[in-house]
């Protein structure tokens, strides 16, 4: 037994091979297919890229200055009163920076701050330079959070 194809009934518009044929009026009026604009959408992307890009740079020039720059040498001397921290500042030459130092404690707590001012001798870019920092119990690593230009 061979079937035969459904034959679509009489006024349906032919459709292309493969695509549904439906019935006219049965399912409402289908839409037509917009053309994609995706050189458009590519072309606000990039827009929206490029401006953010200009956003982050010029922030950066405002406030982040890679003149100022601090490492740890060493921490020693920690008792539960105390750490001594040992770090190096680069600077422009003969500037001056307050430089944020701090304990914690095994645990990750923070157990001492200080700020800390540090001055280049003329013509010198970088200072090594000591801080001992109270603590309020036995620090356990001495960080340098950060150093700016003195306000």
């Amino acid at each position: 037994m061979t079937e035969t194809p459904a034959t679509p009934p009489p006024g349906t518009p032919p459709s292309p091979r493969g695509a549904p044929s439906f019935p006219p009026g049965r399912y409402g009026r289908r839409r037509a297919q917009r053309p994609r604009r995706t050189w458009a959408i590519a072309l606000l992307v990039v827009a929206v890229l490029a401006v953010t890009s200009l956003v982050a740079v010029r922030l950066y020039r405002m406030y982040g200055d890679p003149v100022y720059r601090a490492d740890v040498i060493t921490y020693t001397d920690a008792t539960d009163t105390q750490l001594v921290v040992t770090f190096r500042v680069t600077l422009p030459p003969g500037g001056a920076a307050n430089c944020v130092l701090r304990a914690r404690a095994r645990d990750g707590a923070e157990v001492g701050r200080a700020e800390v001012r540090v001055d280049a001798p003329p013509g010198q870019t970088q200072v090594t330079t000591s801080h001992r920092l109270a603590t309020s119990r036995r620090a356990f690593v001495g960080e340098v959070l950060r150093c700016r230009p003195p306000a």
